[in-house]
């Protein structure tokens, strides 16, 4: 009985929101409390990604690129599941993340514009792969920082930020 009321309730809060059923029901990390999936970047320059979630766990292989932004997939104690923009993964300690963000650029020779507007001045070209702080993001634009030089991106040129994400 109290399996359907509990199932009726929630169909009519479901039936009386515009948002998605997704958005209700955000998984959240059971260590930290912050969203599932969410993006961190390499604090290190050197994190060893191992099988499982502590010490005694195989290396798998090891991250060597400090800033490099990773997705955290699942947190286990003092553990965080990540996974790259290659989609692989393992666990890492989470003394070895950050969560300043960054992005990868997948476009090689990708426009950073003055503007969020193709029409505005080009202030460099990115090569692909190269990683990039991080800043405001739109609809379908991406304030980036690196190697000296600022400007705008589409979001979708970048790995490291969610399709549907808005940062002020």
């Amino acid at each position: 009985m109290f399996r359907h009321l509990a199932t009726a309730c929630i169909a009519l809060i479901l039936a009386a929101t515009s948002a998605p059923i997704s958005a209700l029901a955000a998984e959240r990390g059971s260590v930290t409390n912050l969203p599932i999936p969410r993006y961190v970047s390499m604090k290190a320059a050197e994190g060893n990604v191992r099988r499982g979630p502590s010490l005694s766990h195989r290396i798998d292989w090891v991250y060597t690129r400090r800033d490099m932004p990773l997705e955290v997939t699942a947190e286990y104690g003092h553990w965080r599941r990540v996974r790259d923009r290659d989609g692989a993964g393992g666990w890492v300690h989470y003394s070895l993340l950050s969560g300043v963000r960054t992005v990868i650029v997948e476009e090689d020779m990708l426009s950073l514009y003055a503007r969020p507007s193709r029409d505005s001045q080009v202030n460099a070209r990115l090569e692909l792969g190269v990683i990039a702080r991080l800043g405001e993001c739109g609809v379908d634009w991406c304030q980036l920082t690196t190697g000296g030089y600022k400007g705008w991106a589409p979001k979708a040129a970048l790995w490291g930020v969610a399709p549907d994400e808005i940062r002020d």
